[in-house]
């Protein structure tokens, strides 16, 4: 069913969201110190910094509209990781990442059991 669906995708989606946002900094932090791995969240951060000009741009919106679009490269775990580089505070980021991840659960809820079988 539909509603099951949804409310599957949305909770599964924001699961390891608030993990994401309280301790990614920190790990960061440690991988710095390897070689090897260093490089790997430069890379990230960069990425991360590219995609937070949007959600510099437009603040809180910006970061509903990163995680609610359904492309490759956007999302609940790019959101957090964006609002993590960005210092947005983890209760605010938990908030709109979760919007952003209903509303993307609805686009693709309309495109896979169309608005009829919805309505």
């Amino acid at each position: 069913p539909p509603l099951i669906s949804y409310t599957a995708a949305v909770l599964g989606n924001m699961l390891p969201i608030p993990i994401i946002l309280i301790f990614l900094q920190h790990v960061f932090n440690w991988l710095r110190n390897f070689e090897k791995t260093k490089r790997m969240v430069e890379s990230l951060e960069r990425r991360a910094h590219l995609k937070g000009k949007t959600v510099e741009k437009y603040k809180s919106l910006g970061l509903v509209i990163l995680v609610a679009i359904p492309l490759p490269g956007t999302g609940a775990w790019t959101g957090a990781l964006v609002a993590s580089v960005l210092d947005i505070p983890p209760k605010k980021a938990l908030s709109l990442i979760f919007l952003g991840v209903c509303v993307a659960g609805l686009f693709m809820l309309l495109l896979s059991h169309g608005v009829k079988s919805i309505i």
